[in-house]
């Protein structure tokens, strides 16, 4: 049964007891709940069938799929989750509806930071949370997290929801290595910085940037080259051609990353065939299209990544543990309501 653009598209506007009508759990086929973007994944899923013969059906969702999985328990349809930021695999974890993954290609291709102790979780690739900073107003050619919070760029930063997953990983990192005091001194000063109340996507930052709103702002890596090499949509290359990358504390500690990632659910139905996307996921083929399609960093040894990204400048992670982040989400979430991020700068 395949997804069409059609159904794709439907998927993200209807309920989820809506959605789960259009996945039945079909054999020799692998249920997907993603909350990543379908288009992200794609190039992957047809490589695999075109590999394997194997079928794969996407239910996309932006959110709430996780607790969709537990309610539905052993008559779900899903198979995997696959999903980006620790948080979020470290919540479905904690929810009880995943199962070990027991791979050898596991343990041989992604190192064992990258992977959950209990084999609950394991990421498949890697981005780092930068500085988008105009080419044309900003002269600083490092940035670190923490000068954020000087006043020189009061008015000046833009970012998406302080409560988005993206921003919540960053400020588990910040309490991590600051302390909670210091971290929510840090917080309030960028929140006074903000050029607007914090709004759109990652994306929508950078065009803030090319319209003059901001000077700076944070982002995904991996944003920037889907940008620079959108044909449906041209001005986004140009809001790209008006920013350069900057990776905060290249110099010191390194620049924070998050995951994107894959699960197995406790009640596949198709837990043979799901062990073979994963097989597959960790594959050197694999990894190769996640760096060239999605300009993603790869997490297995050796696979490079693609020369586009490669020219934005080199990444040096932050190596705080993943599950750290992951334990301070919820200090993270509760700070940045504490000092009403999402309410913008002061007037």
């Amino acid at each position: 049964m395949p997804i069409t653009k059609t159904m794709r598209a439907a998927t993200a506007a209807l309920s989820m007891t809506t959605l789960l009508g259009a996945v039945p759990a079909l054999a020799d086929t692998v249920n997907i709940y993603t909350y990543r973007e379908p288009n992200l994944v794609q190039p992957l899923l047809d490589a695999f069938t075109e590999s394997t013969g194997i079928k794969t059906q996407v239910l996309f969702a932006k959110k709430g799929l996780a607790q969709r999985i537990a309610s539905e328990g052993e008559n779900t349809p899903a198979d995997l989750i696959m999903t980006v930021d620790i948080s979020r695999l470290d919540s479905a974890a904690k929810l009880g509806i995943t199962q070990p993954i027991k791979l050898d290609s596991v343990e041989q291709n992604i190192p064992a930071e990258f992977r959950d102790p209990d084999g609950q979780w394991i990421g498949l690739t890697q981005r780092a949370r930068i500085i988008y900073a105009s080419k044309e107003r900003v002269k600083e050619q490092a940035i670190t997290y923490e000068e954020l919070a000087d006043p020189k760029w009061k008015g000046r930063i833009c970012t998406r929801s302080g409560q988005h997953v993206y921003t919540i990983g960053l400020v588990s990192s910040m309490i991590a290595h600051l302390g909670e005091e210091k971290a929510q001194e840090w917080l309030t000063a960028v929140k006074n910085n903000l050029a607007r109340k914090p709004t759109g996507n990652d994306r929508a930052q950078v065009k803030a940037i090319y319209a003059g709103e901001c000077d700076i702002a944070l982002g995904n890596t991996y944003y920037m080259g889907k940008m620079e090499t959108n044909e449906k949509d041209p001005e986004q290359k140009e809001w790209a051609s008006s920013v350069r990358l900057i990776f905060p504390n290249a110099e010191g500690r390194g620049t924070h990353v998050n995951l994107s990632g894959v699960q197995l659910t406790k009640h596949a139905p198709n837990k043979e065939a799901a062990l073979k996307l994963i097989d597959f996921l960790v594959s050197p083929e694999a990894q190769k299209i996640y760096a060239s399609s999605n300009f993603e960093y790869p997490l297995k040894p050796g696979v490079e990544p693609d020369a586009r990204v490669a020219s934005w400048g080199d990444l040096k992670p932050d190596t705080l543990p993943l599950s750290k982040i992951a334990e301070l989400r919820k200090a993270a979430s509760e700070m940045v309501d504490r000092v009403g991020f999402d309410d913008g700068p002061a007037s």
